[in-house]
C-alpha cells in the first residue's frame, strides 16, 4: 500500500493530487505543524530532514515533490498520460519540473523570511530590521519576482498547460503559482486562468476534498 506522509499547509497536496489523477489505492498519514509552524519530530522517523511530502512505496521512502511525481509517473502511468512524448513538450516538461523549486520558490521563500524577520527581533531593533528587510525586498526580491511574473504571464498567454497537454509539470508548478498569487499585487489573468483551469479537474477536486477532511 502506498502511503503519503502529508504535512498540513505544505507541498504535500501536489502528491495527493497526483495519486488521484492516477486513481491509485493509497493511505494518508497526516501531520500537523507545531506552534512554531515547524514540522513535528515524527516526520524525522520517516526521513532524516523531517520534511514533507514523503511517499512510502515498496519499502522505500521517497522525498522531494518532483522526484515523487517522476517516480509515480514512471511506475504507475504506463500509458504516459501525464508526461509528454513529443520532444519539444518533453523539454518543457523537464524545464518546468525543475523551475518550480529551483528558480521561483527560492524567491518566494526569501520574501516570506524577509516579511517575518521584524517579528522575531527585540523591540528596539525592529525599526532597523524593517528598514533592512524592506531594502532587500525592494532592491533584490521584488524586481526578480516581477521578471518571473512577466515570464509566466507571457508563456501562459499562448499555452493552456506548461508542457503541451496536462502533465505532472502542471502539478509541480501549481504550488509556487498559488503562493505567488497570494502575495503578488496586481492582475495576472493568464496565471489566474491557469489556476482556475487546473482547479476544475475532477482529481484536483477529489484531492482538495480529502485534504480539507483531514
Amino acid at each position: 500500500m502506498i502511503t503519503l506522509h502529508h504535512l498540513e499547509q505544505s507541498r504535500s497536496f501536489r502528491i495527493l493530487w497526483a495519486l488521484e489523477e492516477l486513481n491509485l489505492d493509497y493511505q494518508i498519514k497526516f501531520y500537523r505543524r507545531l506552534a512554531t509552524l515547524a514540522a513535528p519530530p515524527e516526520l524525522k522517523q520517516i526521513h532524516p530532514l523531517g520534511k514533507a511530502p514523503v511517499l512510502t512505496d515498496q519499502d522505500q521512502n521517497i522525498a522531494e515533490s518532483a522526484v515523487i511525481l517522476e517516480y509515480l509517473q514512471e511506475q504507475y502511468d504506463p500509458q504516459q498520460q501525464f508526461k509528454p512524448q513529443e520532444r519539444a513538450d518533453l523539454q518543457q516538461y523537464r524545464y518546468w519540473m525543475h523551475y518550480a523549486e529551483g528558480s521561483l520558490m527560492p524567491l518566494l521563500v526569501m520574501q516570506l523570511v524577509m516579511n517575518n524577520v521584524p517579528q522575531h527581533v527585540p523591540f528596539l531593533v525592529k525599526p532597523v530590521a524593517k528598514k533592512i528587510t524592506a531594502g532587500v525586498k525592494a532592491a533584490f526580491i521584488q524586481p526578480r519576482l516581477k521578471d518571473h511574473i512577466q515570464f509566466l504571464e507571457m508563456y501562459l498567454a499562448s499555452h493552456d498547460y506548461f508542457a503541451g497537454t496536462f502533465s505532472f509539470a502542471d502539478i509541480q508548478m501549481s504550488f509556487p503559482l498559488q503562493a505567488l498569487m497570494t502575495r503578488a499585487h496586481g492582475n495576472y489573468p493568464n496565471i489566474q486562468a491557469f489556476l482556475q483551469r487546473i482547479a476544475q479537474r475532477p482529481a484536483y477536486t477529489r484531492a482538495l476534498s480529502k485534504e480539507q477532511a483531514l
